[in-house]
Formats: C-alpha cells, structure tokens, sequence
C-alpha cells in the first residue's frame, strides 16, 4: 500500500522559524546566552534569509512535489529510514536525467467520463521517449492548465514508463480512476526532433507503397 508525505506544512513552518530568527536576532545578540552564541556563531542573517529564498523558490517546491510523489510510489520493503533513502536517491536520479532540460515535475489529473484530455505519441517500438503531442482544447487538461505539449511522460501513478511501449502508457493512462498523478519534464525540442524523424518515415513509407502499387508496363 502506498505511503502517504506531505512536507509542505514542514516547509511552512521552517520558512516562519526563519523570520522568527531573522527579527529577534539583534535582541538576543546582546543575550549572553548559550542559544545566543548558537544563532550568532553557526548562522548569519545572509544565510539565513538564502536559505529562506532557496525554500521559497518554485525549484524547491519541485522538488518537494517530486520527493513526495516518488516517496508514496517507491517499491521498497523496510524502516522509514530506509525508503526515505531510496526515495532521496530516486528523486536525485530523476533531476539529474532532466539536466540541461526542465526540471521534472509533478501533475496531477482528474479522470473523469470525458477522458484526460490529452494524446501522447512514442514508445520503445518507436526508439522515441513518450510525450504528450496534443493537448486538446477545452479538455480536463487544457483547464488544469499544468501539462504541456512537449512534456515527456517519466511516471504515470508510480508506475515508470520510461524505455516502455506506447501501449502499455496508454493503457495505464486509460486504467487510472479517480485521478491521475503524472511525473513530467519539459523537452520541446526532443519532441520536434522525433516528429519530424516520424513525418520522414512516413513519407519514405507512402513513397514504397506507390512505388509498389505503380502499373509496370512490358513493352
């Protein structure tokens, strides 16, 4: 059964602690006290509101979303210790794949009678990443507004799609009930490429067949 995580109160609060520190510093700096001498030794006022930026940044939230969503889907039996381990390694491994591109991110869908609203194109019969080629307009996901023509499909509810056929994304796309949780990066360009890979193929296909069916004439 999946594990639930939320850190975003835990983020919160880190973020209130800091102001805290931040406006009641000058007081206890002229506290001879051992937590005054804790505040004005380890941490500066600099780096305390850096590290309040980095919590902040929408990077950070990313990567809290995605740790979260690998977290609650990571296949691993053992102490909480142990799976927040491979769940921190999974989300590293996850970044690090999307390096020179956008950050990965996660989505998340209602599944509803009208469907996803979305076609996708690729998969490992195709030598080609799966990505969402179409969003359709007006559909579940043109009003959520948070998926993209160009995002590649990484996870669909826990589930690596990753190196996996076009049908097997479809099927998990179309099986998903109540919602579905989508783990994406951005790759436009990649998309491009292999689309116009796609319209060579195809032109080089209808080329044989006419070239198949083409009356030959004996003389």
């Amino acid at each position: 059964m999946a594990q639930s995580l939320s850190l975003e109160q835990d983020v919160s609060r880190a973020i209130e602690l800091i102001d805290i520190l931040q406006k009641s510093k000058p007081l206890l700096s002229n506290q001879q006290n051992d937590i005054s001498s804790a505040i004005d030794g380890d941490i500066s006022s600099p780096e305390l509101a850096a590290l309040q930026k980095i919590l902040k940044s929408e990077f950070f939230n990313c990567v809290r979303e995605v740790y979260e969503h690998v977290y609650e889907t990571v296949d691993i039996q053992g102490s909480p210790e142990a799976r927040a381990m491979a769940t921190a390694k999974a989300t590293v491994a996850a970044f690090a794949a999307a390096e020179g591109y956008a950050h990965p991110r996660v989505v998340e869908l209602p599944k509803t009678d009208e469907g996803l609203g979305f076609n996708v194109m690729g998969g490992k019969e195709q030598n080609s990443p799966i990505f969402i080629s179409r969003i359709i307009p007006g559909g579940v996901a043109d009003r959520n507004g948070a998926l993209r023509r160009g995002d590649q499909l990484i996870n669909v509810n826990g589930i690596n799609v990753e190196g996996e056929s076009h049908e097997k994304a479809v099927d998990l796309l179309k099986g998903a009930s109540g919602s579905v949780k989508l783990l994406v990066r951005y790759t436009p360009r990649i998309l491009e490429e292999v689309e116009r890979r796609f319209d060579h193929q195809r032109v080089a296909a209808s080329a044989r067949r006419s070239q198949a069916v083409s009356p030959k004439f004996v003389s």
